[in-house]
């Protein structure tokens, strides 16, 4: 098998002495191949056999959309902004999400990374506090824009579109407009929205037409919000702690408040390895196990479902992956690198490295489920 580390090291050692400044996603190597305007790419091999990898958790993002959103700056500072920031893309956020008018720099960074395909979506889905009329317009401009892009490469890209979550009957015609018109494969949603949760009756209209499209849902959190408090101090814990908390309790509440009973054929696929959830599954299941009132009308044990919903890699050790394919099953599993950023860009390593897996399984977790899921080539 090859792996990323060889691959830069011989990128490197072509390109000795010329690295430029990284802006906080790109790293020395990915810096030297475009110095140099070489455009290597490393392709991915298992017992001599090429593996087409799919990144099913890469975002990006449009000016024009936020800057729609900047003309309502006012409504922008209120409680309802998902991430506390005033402006949705200052400072780091800038760095950390590609724009889409510079697409090649991001095909670049695949070839570098060992990405064939990457599954686009926009994060932080920054609008869940406009009005319809606004919500409707800024996701119809970022919409059209991915529309583009994916069809100018469909070789190398796949779009989840963007929905207004807070209108969930607007959210359920984004979705089917995307996936029937612009060639989308699903939507990214965040873990909550304005502090309510996804398995509220009121969004039943969108995951109704979800399943029906059999789209996938892609959740990935914007931070917990009542953990801010305790989340102050060193170490980054709202993202550390409170994105994988954020998805951990949107699950929960999925799994525990019947949703995926009513709506059994959904396609989800949960950020960041599904959160703790994964990890601590057995605790849940006691509510079943025990007749709890509130478990009671559950068709199955909770950790049950999570067999049924998909997981990206972004787990950071051997040890981790390995306990997640035992909770959910090596086939619920799809890469994920939250590129641009630098947090999963050693992902590929990890899938090839981890003791244990056959070469099926690599291949299964590198790109062919994910492949599947988004209806990717034959």
């Amino acid at each position: 098998m090859s792996n990323r580390r060889k691959f830069i090291k011989e990128v490197a050692g072509a390109t000795a002495g010329v690295f430029l400044t990284s802006c906080g996603f790109v790293d020395a190597a990915f810096g030297a191949v475009q110095a140099s305007g070489a455009r290597k790419r490393w392709e991915v091999t298992l017992g001599g056999r090429r593996v087409r990898t799919v990144d099913a958790h890469s975002h990006c993002y449009v000016p024009e959309m936020w800057d729609l959103l900047k003309q309502h700056q006012k409504e922008l500072t209120g409680p309802l902004n998902a991430t506390g920031r005033t402006d949705p893309l200052g400072g780091e956020n800038q760095a950390r999400y590609m724009n889409l008018h510079r697409i090649e720099n991001r095909l670049a960074q695949m070839d570098e990374r060992g990405i064939d395909v990457s599954v686009l979506s926009f994060n932080p889905p920054n609008w869940y506090w406009a009005d319809r009329d606004l919500a409707r317009q800024v996701c119809k401009v970022g919409n059209e824009a991915l529309a583009k892009v994916c069809a100018t490469h469909p070789d190398r890209l796949v779009g989840l579109g963007a929905v207004a979550l807070q209108h969930p009957e607007l959210a359920a015609e984004q979705l089917e407009e995307g996936v029937k018109n612009l060639g989308f494969r699903g939507a990214l949603i965040g873990g909550s929205v304005n502090g309510e949760e996804l398995a509220n009756p009121k969004f039943h209209p969108f995951w109704a037409k979800a399943e029906e499209l059999q789209a996938l849902v892609f959740i990935h959190p914007q931070r917990f919000p009542a953990g801010d408090a305790r989340f102050k101090g060193k170490g980054n814990l709202l993202n550390v702690i409170g994105n994988p908390l954020e998805t951990t309790v949107a699950l929960s509440h999925l799994i525990l408040e019947g949703t995926l009973d009513r709506f059994p054929r959904l396609k989800i696929l949960a950020a960041h390895a599904g959160g703790f959830l994964p990890s601590y599954s057995g605790r849940t299941d006691e509510c079943k196990k025990n007749g709890d009132e509130e478990c009671k009308e559950l068709k199955k044990l909770p950790s049950e479902y999570l067999k049924q919903l998909y997981y990206d890699t972004l787990i950071f050790t051997s040890e981790g992956l390995r306990h997640l394919i035992a909770e959910v099953g090596v086939n619920q599993i799809v890469l994920g690198t939250d590129a641009p950023g630098g947090w999963g860009r050693e992902a590929i390593d990890l899938v090839l490295e981890t003791p244990g897996l056959s070469d099926a399984d690599r291949r299964a977790i590198l790109g062919e489920t994910a492949a599947k899921l988004v209806r990717f080539g034959p």
